[in-house]
């Protein structure tokens, strides 16, 4: 996006409606009335503007897509305190109509896209199931370890493989540190194994994922009937069990509304993580649905190895409080990048 695209967004902020005219005389003619709707053409594209009416009735207005697609400076976001930061403190349920809209830019879309079908024919060179089996069991490995770790888990990558490969328990770790782990990689194999279950969802499929990631583990598996905080944000997630169970349905049928399975993939593990319908494991639950749901279609998961964890919360943290998903859509493509750069390649 240019500057003077940025501009138009400036300017679509500040008037409810508007015309290609309002622009020129806006930049005082300094750009044609061609470059301008080439600017609002491409900016209608990315889901950034509303286009309305038609021929010479042709209006622009600022989409409700904008809100949460518009990108933040988290730097200076973050800079402030959260006690000072304005936020929206308690769970928005018009956050699923909002996210009806398409949430990938036409690049963002073509871009995932391509690495996908990059991925596919990587796949396909594999005429051996136990290469196949043997990468997967890679990428598994280090999911289990950086999923974990996100989580406070002190278990290094080599150790995390010792413990899933050879059963060996890394020296002064935690019984539960361990059972994370292993759990781990239980509910990355039930996925492989059980990939069409992933593809047309139900809010049990939540339940029995958080089920497998919690065993062990001392945390209760049904969605939870008091409140929880968050470490660093005044938001407050919902603390009412039959109000929890609607915000996981209402999710539910997003995603099954969603044509584009990467969308799926994205808005589940925004979503669950941002319902919080456990006392435990939210977050974890999230990686491992999403990631259920790239393999259901046939696509590659993410093992989140080289994500940084502070970024990764920090990607969480701006969409619990304002709902703006730019920040984690964009370490979700990096993601899939590096999984389809890594693995199977």
């Amino acid at each position: 996006m240019n500057e003077r695209q940025k501009k138009i967004l400036i300017f679509a902020k500040e008037n409810k409606s508007f015309k290609n005219k309002d622009l020129v005389v806006f930049f005082n003619d300094k750009y044609s009335r061609e470059t301008i709707t080439r600017d609002l053409s491409f900016l209608s594209e990315q889901n950034l503007l509303n286009k309305n009416g038609a021929g010479a009735f042709v209006s622009y207005s600022l989409s409700e897509a904008f809100r949460i697609l518009e990108e933040i400076n988290i730097e200076q976001y973050f800079s402030k305190d959260y006690k000072q930061r304005e936020i929206k403190e308690n769970f928005n349920f018009e956050i699923f109509e909002i996210l009806e809209n398409e949430i990938f830019t036409k690049e963002e879309k073509e871009k995932l896209d391509k690495l996908q079908n990059e991925f596919i024919k990587n796949f396909t060179k594999y005429n051996s199931q136990t290469l196949i089996n043997k990468e997967f069991e890679r990428i598994m490995i280090e999911f289990s370890w950086k999923s974990s770790a996100i989580e406070g888990n002190t278990y290094s990558l080599l150790s995390t493989e010792a413990l899933i490969k050879e059963n060996i328990e890394g020296k002064g770790k935690t019984k539960e540190e361990t059972q994370m782990i292993l759990n781990h990689k239980d509910a990355f194999n039930e996925a492989i194994q059980n990939k069409e279950r992933f593809l047309k969802l139900d809010y049990n499929d939540i339940e029995y994922i958080h089920s497998v990631l919690t065993k062990g583990l001392g945390i209760t598996r049904n969605i939870r009937n008091v409140g929880v905080g968050i470490t660093g944000t005044k938001y407050k997630p919902l603390d009412n069990s039959f109000q929890l169970k609607e915000a996981l349905e209402k999710m539910v049928s997003l995603l099954n509304k969603k044509e584009n399975f990467f969308e799926k993939a994205f808005l589940a593990v925004i979503l669950t993580s941002y319902i919080q319908a456990f006392e435990d494991g939210n977050k974890r639950t999230a990686r491992m649905f999403s990631n259920a749901i790239l393999l259901a279609h046939n696509s590659i998961p993410l093992s989140y190895r080289i994500v940084d964890t502070e970024e990764y919360k920090k990607a969480s943290l701006l969409f619990y409080e304002v709902n703006n998903i730019s920040y984690f859509k964009k370490i979700f493509i990096e993601q899939f990048e590096d999984a389809v750069k890594n693995y199977f390649n």
